[in-house]
């Protein structure tokens, strides 16, 4: 029998003003969930719940959407959670509160290199998928060497979920925003010494 070395269950936050209109954020203090994502969280939350299953430890993004959704399940699983600072959404630079087609409207030149090389191009200030894959990468990492053959759950950002999906199954960069993530869905992996595999992706359940 393989051993597995941890299995983590990514849930994305729940819904804000920003989640429908797909405008791209960095700040971890703004938005806030609204109606629909404190419920589509309880929803996830006593999902998780029923399955019955053993969770060792949640760990949340810091932002106020990811803090605010873990507090939801923290109270269903009635379990602490704990905030990891460095698992933050991709950094958006001078794009920063834009929708893609604003982007097109305000900056077409760069918008023009991003679609070009998707991988490396960063606005000003911000984060290629590249170094964002990276960064994911080594915090998931640590995570499982301290937490070995434990089942984790992680509440974070769409960004940082395409790139745990994309480096689990080696997914180009180019490729991997492609990965849908919905509000309050369920992605889980699980780790083993020479692979990882993907057990299931954006799990919701429908109101």
């Amino acid at each position: 029998m393989i051993k597995r070395k941890c299995k983590i269950t990514f849930i994305r936050h729940g819904s804000t003003v920003y989640t429908d209109s797909d405008i791209l954020n960095d700040d971890i203090n703004y938005p806030p969930l609204n109606e629909l994502g404190r419920i589509e969280m309880e929803r996830i939350s006593k999902w998780i719940q029923s399955r019955g299953l053993k969770v060792d430890k949640i760990y949340s993004s810091d932002s106020c959407d990811c803090i605010k959704s873990a507090g939801i399940l923290s109270k269903v699983l009635k379990q602490d959670f704990e905030v990891i600072p460095d698992l933050y959404t991709r950094r958006a630079g001078k794009w920063n509160g834009l929708s893609f087609e604003q982007i097109m409207e305000k900056y077409p030149d760069e918008f023009v290199l991003y679609k070009e090389n998707k991988a490396d191009f960063a606005p000003q200030d911000g984060e290629s998928l590249n170094k964002l894959n990276e960064r994911v990468e080594s915090v998931i990492s640590n995570l499982i060497k301290d937490n070995l053959t434990k089942r984790l759950i992680v509440v974070t950002n769409r960004d940082v979920i395409q790139a745990a999906v994309a480096n689990a199954l080696k997914i180009p960069p180019k490729h991997q925003t492609e990965i849908c993530i919905q509000s309050a869905s369920a992605t889980q992996i699980s780790y083993f010494k020479d692979f990882t595999m993907l057990m299931y992706s954006n799990y919701f359940v429908s109101l």
